[in-house]
């Protein structure tokens, strides 16, 4: 088994998820990466524990937009003439990320997903956020764990990462993006509060790049 096709049986659209956070790069596989090692939550029985808990597909269930801030890292000064000289460094991104009335947890119990294909072991009305990814405490529970820093997956059209020919075009269903950051902001409320199975919770979350 593999984690790409581990995160086709994750997949309920044509599309993953928007955001995935990874404690590694990935490797490659038939041209794209995917994270090593398994979801948080997945079905544990007959697995290594350091493969456990590798990465989390967060929840599309009411998420704002994907909001990126460039920073272009360089020194400036005016030479002699008056010019403008600019001394380029790098080019490092923010970015920020909201979710509101997100359930508290995806599952009535510990989310737990079949090693092999990925699906989970709870559907229909025993799942929380619409597409089985992962609820309020799960992304608080990750950011208190990553004080360091870990990678994030991104899918949006981003499609010369992959070249400049007709196939870079052939990638929306794939994560096209992968950054090294640091949660540099992280706030949720907790708005409603349910009865007897979750809570509703509003997050916003920025991102900062190493």
């Amino acid at each position: 088994m593999t984690t790409a096709a581990y995160l086709t049986g994750r997949r309920r659209y044509q599309r993953p998820q928007g955001i995935l956070w990874s404690e590694n790069a990935g490797t490659l596989v038939n041209g794209v990466y995917v994270p090593t090692g398994h979801e948080v939550g997945v079905d544990s029985t007959g697995l290594n524990a350091e493969d456990l808990n590798q990465f989390l597909i967060l929840s599309d269930h009411n998420r704002g937009e994907l909001n990126f801030n460039q920073q272009r890292i360089e020194q400036r000064q005016r030479t002699i003439n008056g010019r403008m000289r600019s001394y380029h460094i790098a080019d490092k991104i923010s970015m920020d990320v909201s979710w509101s009335m997100l359930p508290s947890r995806g599952y009535p119990a510990v989310s737990s997903f079949n090693s092999t294909s990925g699906a989970p072991l709870y559907t229909g009305t025993n799942e929380y956020t619409s597409d089985g990814g992962a609820g309020g405490v799960e992304l608080l529970d990750w950011y208190e764990g990553h004080p360091g820093p870990f990678w994030m997956y991104l899918a949006y059209d981003k499609y010369k990462n992959f070249g400049d020919n007709d196939a870079a075009f052939g990638h929306l269903a794939q994560y096209n993006q992968i950054i090294q950051v640091y949660f540099s902001n992280f706030n949720y409320s907790v708005v409603k509060r349910g009865g007897n199975n979750l809570d509703l919770w509003n997050i916003s979350v920025t991102l900062e790049e190493v």
